[in-house]
């Protein structure tokens, strides 16, 4: 599989588009057409070539060898193949992405895989607000799709998100799950204070919780079934990187009480 790399000349001194570097838009560009695309929509911002050095054929895989928190969009609109990223990244990555597979060495910036359709994306580091969140004018946030973080997560993960699965090894931030519509966010360390404000269907799972709402409901202990085909689920889709299976009793707290009340916070510890 050929690979087309890119790799940064100096660190940016301002925020990049790069959601024009996926595999599907590069094929068939030349060398030359490739560093001529501009990065952003401003005509003023710098070309590709400008900022990386490209080298490599265009296929199936993209590799970004340097990273930086003003290089944002990092594979918007993805719809096969791979992108790898050596470093950080900034906003928006995974944006729209509709399948293949992001892998992101360092941490991610706000609104990462917002709208998303499916495909898997592997943060390394931590992500920062609104994972699988909407931005302002987006009727809902993640659609679909895998997302795993290695480290922590900023605040409002998964605000109104509807399809999709975000898995964490570490802790969610305030208010997870914030006016979220469906889909699990699930993580190994625990949430913030106050998660799933306006919760309306979806399901947190994690061993704790800092702040409850007063407005969920403790339901006691309960064995779902579906946890069992979730675990196995994670299994198949992050294979090694999927962290241990569910346990079959946890404790349910049903909520938001302050809408129609149909999701839930499954506590597992």
């Amino acid at each position: 599989m050929s690979t087309l790399s890119f790799t940064l000349r100096a660190a940016p001194t301002q925020v990049l588009d790069l959601s024009a570097l996926i595999p599907s838009k590069l094929a068939g560009l030349s060398t030359g057409g490739i560093e001529r695309l501009p990065l952003g929509a401003d005509p003023h911002v710098p070309h590709v070539g400008d900022v990386f050095a490209v080298s490599g054929a265009p296929g199936e895989a993209v590799a970004i060898l340097g990273g930086s928190p003003l290089l944002d969009y990092v594979g918007a609109g993805l719809d096969a193949g791979s992108i790898t990223v050596e470093g950080p990244v900034g906003a928006y990555a995974g944006r729209g992405m509709r399948g293949g597979e992001i892998t992101i060495g360092g941490d991610a910036g706000a609104y990462l895989a917002s709208t998303a359709k499916g495909g898997l994306i592997h943060v390394k580091g931590s992500a920062g607000d609104f994972l699988g969140g909407a931005r302002p004018g987006d009727k809902f946030g993640q659609l679909g799709g895998t997302v795993l973080v290695d480290g922590s997560v900023g605040e409002r993960a998964g605000e109104r998100m509807r399809r999709g699965i975000v898995v964490a090894k570490g802790k969610f931030g305030a208010a997870a799950g914030s006016r979220m519509v469906g889909g699990p966010l699930w993580t190994e360390a625990g949430f913030g204070p106050r998660p799933g404000p306006l919760l309306r269907r979806g399901t947190l799972i994690g061993p704790s919780v800092d702040e409850l709402l007063p407005t969920f409901a403790d339901c006691g202990r309960i064995d779902p079934v579906i946890l069992r085909i979730l675990s196995r689920y994670i299994a198949d889709v992050l294979g090694p990187l999927a962290p241990k299976a569910l346990p079959g009793a946890v404790r349910k707290l049903a909520g938001d009480q302050a809408t129609i009340g149909k999701g839930e916070i499954l506590l597992t510890a």
